[in-house]
C-alpha cells in the first residue's frame, strides 16, 4: 500500500512529472494539491520563470519557461484563458515532447473575456477544439470547480462531503491516468465519457461549479441543456464581473448549488443567496 502523504491522503498512482501552463488561480491551486500528492510539478507562464518566484514559494513547485516545462512533462496541464490557447499551439508543435505525453485541459471559454471563437460559438466543445490542434491525447478535468476550492474542497478517500469531478477523454489510457490524478488530489473521479460530451460540464451547465457528490454528479450531467448553456454562462459571467474580486468563494458555491436544485432546505444556502443578491444590488447602484 502507498505511504500516506502528510495531509492524510494516499497516492493512487505513480508520481508524475507535471507541467502547468498558467500560474493564475487554477494553476496555483492545482500545483499546491499536486505537490502535496507527491508529484513533481513545474509552473510556467508567458512572462518567464522570473515572474513566478512567489508562486514557487506558495506551491512548492519549480518554475521554468514553457518550452522546458512541456518537454520534461508526462502531463501538461493547460490552465490559461481560452483566448490565449491558440498562441500555445506553435510552442507545443515545436517542442520535442516525452513519449506518451498527455494534455490536460482545465480551461473554460468565456467570450466576454476571451473574445469570440467561431468554432466554440457554433457549439464545438472547447476540449474537442483543442484536440483538433494538437497531436497528443487531450483529457478534460478540473475545469468545473471554483479555482480556490481545488485546494480547500479536497478530501481524503471516503471522507464525508468528498466532491466528485468529471473527467473525459477519447484515449482510454490517458483517461485512466487523469482519473487516478483526480483521486490523488482529493476528489472522486467520474468517467464523463468522450471529449464530445464535455459540453455537459462547461460553464452554464448544472454540473459547473456546484461541487456535487458522486451520487449527485450523474444527475446534474444528465440535466445539461446544450441550447441554454451559453446564455446561462454569459449571464453568470455578467454577475460575477460585478462582484468584488475578494467575494467569498463559499457564497458563490452555495448560490450555484441552490440555483441547480441542491441544498434547497439548507438555511445557509438561502442566506448565501441573500448575500449574493445584496452584493449585486450594491454593485448596480455604484454603476
Amino acid at each position: 500500500m502507498s505511504a500516506p502523504n502528510h495531509d492524510g491522503s494516499f497516492s493512487t498512482s505513480s508520481p508524475h512529472s507535471i507541467a502547468i501552463i498558467g500560474a493564475g488561480p487554477v494553476g496555483v491551486a492545482l500545483a499546491k494539491r499536486l505537490v502535496k500528492a507527491g508529484h513533481t510539478v513545474c509552473l510556467s507562464n508567458s512572462r518567464g520563470p522570473d515572474t513566478l518566484r512567489q508562486q514557487e514559494r506558495e506551491t512548492g513547485a519549480k518554475s521554468a519557461d514553457v518550452k522546458q516545462a512541456i518537454a520534461e512533462a508526462e502531463i501538461i496541464v493547460l490552465a490559461i484563458p481560452t483566448g490565449n490557447i491558440s498562441a500555445f499551439y506553435p510552442i507545443l508543435r515545436a517542442t520535442s515532447l516525452r513519449p506518451g505525453s498527455i494534455l490536460l485541459d482545465a480551461c473554460n471559454y468565456y467570450p466576454s473575456r476571451d473574445g469570440r471563437v467561431e468554432e466554440l460559438d457554433k457549439g464545438l466543445p472547447d476540449s474537442v477544439w483543442i484536440s483538433q490542434n494538437v497531436s497528443v491525447p487531450v483529457v478534460k478535468a478540473f475545469n468545473n470547480i471554483i479555482a480556490a476550492n481545488i485546494f480547500t474542497s479536497a478530501r481524503t478517500k471516503r471522507s464525508a462531503g468528498r466532491v466528485a469531478l468529471p473527467v473525459s477523454a477519447d484515449d482510454t489510457a490517458a483517461l485512466d491516468i487523469v482519473m487516478a490524478l483526480v483521486e490523488d488530489v482529493g476528489f472522486d473521479a467520474y468517467n464523463a465519457g468522450k471529449l464530445a460530451d464535455t459540453w455537459r460540464y462547461q460553464p452554464g451547465q448544472p454540473a459547473y461549479c456546484t461541487e456535487p457528490s458522486a451520487e449527485q454528479l450523474p444527475r446534474l450531467l444528465a440535466r445539461a441543456d446544450r441550447d441554454q448553456g451559453p446564455a446561462n454562462r454569459d449571464k453568470a459571467r455578467e454577475w460575477i464581473d460585478k462582484l468584488p474580486a475578494d467575494f467569498p468563494p463559499d457564497i458563490l458555491l452555495r448560490v450555484a448549488r441552490l440555483s441547480n436544485g441542491l441544498d434547497k432546505w439548507n438555511v445557509r444556502s438561502w442566506f448565501a443567496a441573500t448575500v449574493f443578491a445584496f452584493a449585486l444590488l450594491r454593485a448596480s447602484m455604484k454603476g
